[in-house]
């Protein structure tokens, strides 16, 4: 990876993708913090404006397609392309439902939110990332989505989980043979707005994402991980 890379992080603003702004621009690397709230994203990026690397905000909710256009639009006539995407937004961790009596119409929002906007970000941005000499998509995802290791608690947000996985494999091997790396990655059970009190501590989550976003250009793809190591499908 390039030391001065273009980084575009949905969801930048707080939590896991803040963190991750944070680490980049730590590093030097140009990032574009993208964020739902304009407000709420300039405020993040003033909040890192100290950092080495450019921080620059920007408005983009990924359940509308125009707002995804606007920011592919901007994207383009600022920075011409981007290295990197990391699809990070993501919503509503549902412990408190279970899969019998579960509100669809809040399942619909959290798929919504965590897979099909993720789907159209990703359409939006790859034309970006072709121009790109090191192309990456990271997609943050959760052990919560492992089939393998699947509980029946948070039935909206893993199965959104779970679909996000089969989405970066499909991805995955689409985009291969035009030199992409693109991983799905959990950053752990991290104390954030939405993982809670109880969890980890927050640059830990950060260096999870960073580990796919660094990759050589060797290394792996199609592949779901946490802190480099691979997890169960």
């Amino acid at each position: 990876m390039d030391t001065e890379a273009i980084i575009l992080v949905t969801g930048g603003n707080r939590g896991i993708g803040k963190e991750v702004c944070r680490q980049l621009a730590a590093k030097g690397q140009a990032v574009i913090l993208a964020a739902r709230d304009p407000n709420k994203g300039e405020a993040a990026a003033r909040d890192l404006q100290d950092l080495p690397g450019l921080v620059t905000a920007i408005q983009l909710d990924v359940t509308d397609p125009a707002s995804v256009e606007r920011a592919r639009s901007e994207v383009e006539h600022r920075f011409g392309h981007i290295d990197v995407l990391v699809n990070n937004a993501g919503i509503d961790y549902d412990t408190d439902q279970d899969v019998l009596t579960a509100d669809l119409d809040r399942v619909r929002r959290i798929l919504d939110t965590n897979v099909l906007g993720m789907w159209v970000v990703t359409q939006a941005f790859v034309p970006l990332l072709r121009k790109s000499d090191h192309p990456r998509i990271v997609n943050v995802s959760s052990e919560a989505g492992s089939i393998s290791h699947i509980e029946s608690w948070a039935p909206g947000y893993s199965t959104s989980k779970a679909a996000v996985n089969a989405f970066t494999a499909i991805l995955a091997r689409e985009l291969k043979r035009d030199g992409f790396l693109v991983n799905a990655v959990c950053p752990g059970w991290i104390a954030t707005d939405m993982g809670g009190p109880g969890g980890g501590p927050l640059p830990e989550g950060g260096r999870s994402v960073l580990w796919a976003i660094e990759l050589p250009d060797d290394g792996p793809t199609g592949g779901f991980f946490q802190n480099g190591r691979p997890l169960p499908w």
